[in-house]
């Protein structure tokens, strides 16, 4: 397991009954290096949204748990917030909840001259996502995808 997977793996358990005391859940937890600052981000949800008080009752509890255990050698930047509106679907999880949804699907390479699509969630499995357009079914595989989010209507 890389320095990444091992930081958000045990911050996710550090977060698991912060998150549950304060009726939130867990969406994603990333560590990721921008410019010359590292960043520890911590999405959460529930029903509704979350608020800034939320965010403000995780962050302090988390911060706290993160001092104790110093597992991180790095400095870094502590974030929680929302996954917000145009949320990535990163995990299993987050496809099954948004079965249904509208999606946009971002491809690394042109399929039928298109990188860009958009169409209802239908299906995915460990190898391709399933999405119905206006024109038809279309079924991408998972390698191919560059990303998959929920499409926001203005």
């Amino acid at each position: 397991m890389s320095k990444k997977e091992t930081y958000e793996s045990r911050t996710e358990e550090l977060l698991a009954p912060i998150a549950e005391a304060n009726g939130v859940e867990i969406y994603d937890v990333e560590y990721v290096k921008e410019g010359s600052e590292w960043y520890l981000r911590a999405y959460i949800d529930k029903e509704g949204g979350v608020n800034i008080q939320d965010c403000e009752n995780v962050s302090r509890a988390l911060s706290d748990k993160l001092d104790a255990d110093d597992f991180i050698r790095d400095s870094y930047i502590l974030e929680v917030s929302s996954p917000g509106l145009g949320r990535p679907l990163k995990k299993d999880k987050h496809l099954q909840k948004s079965l249904g949804q509208d999606v946009e699907i971002r491809l690394y390479k042109a399929q039928d001259k298109c990188k860009e699509f958009e169409g209802t969630l239908k299906a995915f499995d460990a190898e391709s996502i399933t999405i119905e357009t206006e024109e038809k079914e279309m079924t991408f595989a998972r390698a191919d995808i560059a990303l998959i989010r929920l499409a926001l209507d203005f």
